[in-house]
Formats: structure tokens, sequence, C-alpha cells
């Protein structure tokens, strides 16, 4: 049997077999914790834009379908990258650690722990999908509008430690048109022009937003009813330094309150958010991050 095979049988059924995670629930006003019991998402599709602040998104006529994917699910109001450029956002989110890269230079080999290999450790899956990334596994720096800055599990390909197998580095037409079959966790990140990267504004955001619609809207709605979670992010906001790299933020899935939340977090929240849920170990600083709690609808029957 093939590795992708592998990767999608078990998409399919070792979330399910897994049962629950136990996470601390706490006031978006900083109250008093209490455990309770969520049980997972199926799958979480993780979706990275470009280099856009919170006021440049939230509340803008040129990005309707952001704001209306804001209005069902999660929106965090004060979420933020850790620095400037685009590729340490990339690498801190997927491994809790910048790897000591401050630029966008290429390329990298890493051996640390991150979250591909934490999934495929525990027995569950992992597909990291680029738009217009050339073949499975490719190794390319930059080829049209794909850049390897903006993949990060890339850099872990065949690793000696902490490793990634080739087939978890796949181009996005590989992503499924079945959406039962994706694996516990899949990144998808658009390309340069679709991410919102490359362009001027209002056009770019105009762009992303439609892209975003286009692409993942049959997603969103099929996740309603499947247990499934999307999580959209920046990586980055576009350097202003009134914004303080404030970014957007949104977790959108049937098991999710929808509201604006002010927790303060950033990328290592996130990823922190994930491994809790699936029961991995921390990575990096994630393991000195606090869990995103106070989203989740408690179930009727903990």
């Amino acid at each position: 049997m093939s590795m992708r095979w592998k990767l999608i049988l078990g998409a399919m059924v070792l979330p399910l077999a897994m049962g629950a995670c136990v996470l601390a629930a706490s006031s978006s006003q900083g109250g008093s914790t209490q455990p309770l019991s969520l049980s997972r998402p199926d799958h979480v599709v993780l979706v990275i834009e470009e280099n856009h602040s919170y006021s440049q998104i939230i509340g803008s006529a040129h990005a309707p379908y952001i704001n209306e994917l804001a209005a069902k699910g999660a929106l965090f109001t004060q979420s933020f990258g850790i620095i400037h450029p685009s590729q340490p956002n990339y690498l801190a989110l997927f491994s809790g650690s910048m790897q000591g890269v401050t630029d966008n230079s290429c390329p990298h080999t890493f051996m640390t722990p991150n979250l591909g290999h934490a999934l495929l450790a525990a027995g569950l899956t992992f597909i990291g999908y680029s738009e217009d990334l050339p073949s499975v596994g490719s190794l390319i720096c930059k080829e049209g509008s794909y850049a390897r800055k903006h993949n990060p599990w890339v850099n872990w390909q065949e690793s000696a430690a902490n490793g990634l197998p080739a087939e978890t580095n796949a181009p996005l037409t590989s992503f499924p048109a079945d959406f039962s079959t994706l694996t516990t966790v899949s990144i998808v990140v658009p390309n340069q022009v679709n991410d919102m990267h490359h362009g001027k504004d209002p056009e770019t955001i105009q762009t992303g937003d439609r892209w975003l619609r286009e692409h993942l809207d049959g997603y969103v709605q099929w996740a309603q009813q499947h247990n499934s979670l999307l999580i959209v992010t920046w990586d980055e906001d576009n350097d202003n330094a009134k914004e303080n790299n404030r970014i957007v933020t949104l977790f959108i899935g049937p098991m999710v309150k929808a509201g604006r939340y002010d927790q303060r977090i950033t990328h290592y929240n996130v990823l922190r958010t994930i491994e809790d849920l699936y029961g991995l170990p921390h990575s990096g600083a994630s393991a000195d991050a606090a869990p995103i709690t106070q989203i989740w609808k408690v179930p009727a029957n903990p």
C-alpha cells in the first residue's frame, strides 16, 4: 500500500478510535478555569494567508466571504504574528520555533519536533498542500507563484530526526474532493497571488477572498455536518506599526461557539491548541503557550 493511501485511510479511521481530549476552559475576561470534555474534530484544515492586518480585513467590503466566515465562527480580536518577514511565522506555527531563521532564505533542513511528525508518530495523519508546488515532494525554492518560504513542512522532509515523508508535501491539486478522506490535519497555502501577498490593495484582498470562497466554501458547508474544523489565519500583518502585527485568526466548525474573543493569541497558541486536541507532545514554545479553550461548545453529554 502506498504512503498516500496509508495517510488517507488513517485519517478516516484513527481519529474515531482515539476518543475525546480534555481541555481547560476559561473566560475571555481571564476568569477561573475548569475542565471540559471536547470531542476532537475528525479533521482540521488550516489555511494561511499573507501580509494583511486585522483592520484591513475585518469589516472590509473587499473581503465579504472572510467576514461571512468571521460571523459564523470564532474571531480573535487580539491575534498576533510573531515577527516579520513571512518565513519565521510559518516555522513558528508548524514547529513552535522560528528555528533561528529571521529572513526568507532557502533552503533549510531541520530535525526538531514539529506538528506533522507528532501527528504521524501518534498514528494520525498529516499533509500540507501548496498551490503551484511543481510535484509531490518537490524541494524547489521557488517556481512561478509558489515559494518554499511559505511551506514550512518541506524543511523536515526526510530529516534524520522528526522527519516527514515526501508524500506529506503535496500540490493543492491533490486536496481531496471527497472531504471524508482528509488527513487528521491539513495545511493549505495558496500561491503568492491568491494568498494576498502579491498585488496592490484592494485588488489583492478581493483576489484572496474570492479564492477562499471558490476553493473552500464546499468544505465549510460539509464541515458543519461532519465534525470538521477550519482555521484561517495570516502569517503577519502589513508591517504597520500602528497594528503591532495584529492579524485575523478564525476558527469555524460545528464545535465552535460563534463570537468575538479577546484572548491574546499568537501562532504558538494555535499550534498548542491543535496539539492538545489530538493529545500530541508540545513542540518548542507551544509548551508555554495557553491553549484556546473558551470557544468550544460544551457537549450535551460530556
